[in-house]
């Protein structure tokens, strides 16, 4: 009796440590090998890893503008995990619908990226699931937004292409001074 007792205790622990949305899992260390945007990295043995939670500006590909804070949300990334060991956590949904892994991502320092980034206003809350970091990431938001951080303050300062127009061969009238043309005349001869 004694023993169905234990049982029954260990059993009732292990499904409620089990249960999906309770506790999160956590990867083995990995190492970030890239970064591809503000919110998109790929991590050795996993492949790409989409931040869960949080949207950062898009780059823009080929012919398109990047939109503001874009390139900043993943030069900011890229210094915080780029040849970093990180571990991630799973919470929620695992896939995207471009079948990465959806994850937080957690430095070996503790560091949440995902809230650092929105904390900073390079990243915004997108999560339409009630996550476990949910509130932590939130949180980040406002204070980004308190504070007029990133994307909530000003427009970035985006440096101006300096117009050169296109060499045609010719000088411009102002490039030199035109001297008046004198002209001579034959000197008459007695016909």
């Amino acid at each position: 009796m004694q023993n169905l007792i234990t049982w029954f205790v260990v059993g009732a622990a292990a499904v409620q440590t089990s249960v999906p949305g309770l506790r999160a899992t956590r990867s083995d260390p990995v190492l970030v090998r890239s970064v591809f945007d503000g919110d998109t990295i790929d991590v050795s043995t996993i492949g790409h890893v989409r931040l869960l939670g949080v949207d950062a500006p898009e780059l823009g590909r080929q012919y398109d503008t990047p939109a503001p804070f874009a390139r900043e949300a993943r030069e900011r990334l890229a210094s915080l995990v780029l040849k970093h060991w990180v571990r991630l956590e799973w919470d929620g949904p695992t896939r995207d619908v471009y079948n990465r892994h959806l994850a937080y991502v957690v430095r070996e320092d503790g560091l949440f990226v995902n809230a650092a980034l929105v904390r900073e206003g390079l990243a915004r809350v997108t999560a339409r699931l009630p996550l476990g970091r949910l509130d932590e990431l939130n949180r980040a938001e406002h204070e980004a937004q308190a504070f007029r951080r990133g994307m909530w303050g000003a427009a970035p300062s985006v440096p101006q292409p300096s117009y050169t127009p296109p060499s045609t061969g010719k000088r411009s009238p102002s490039a030199t001074t035109k001297k008046p043309r004198t002209t001579r005349s034959k000197p008459k001869t007695a016909s």
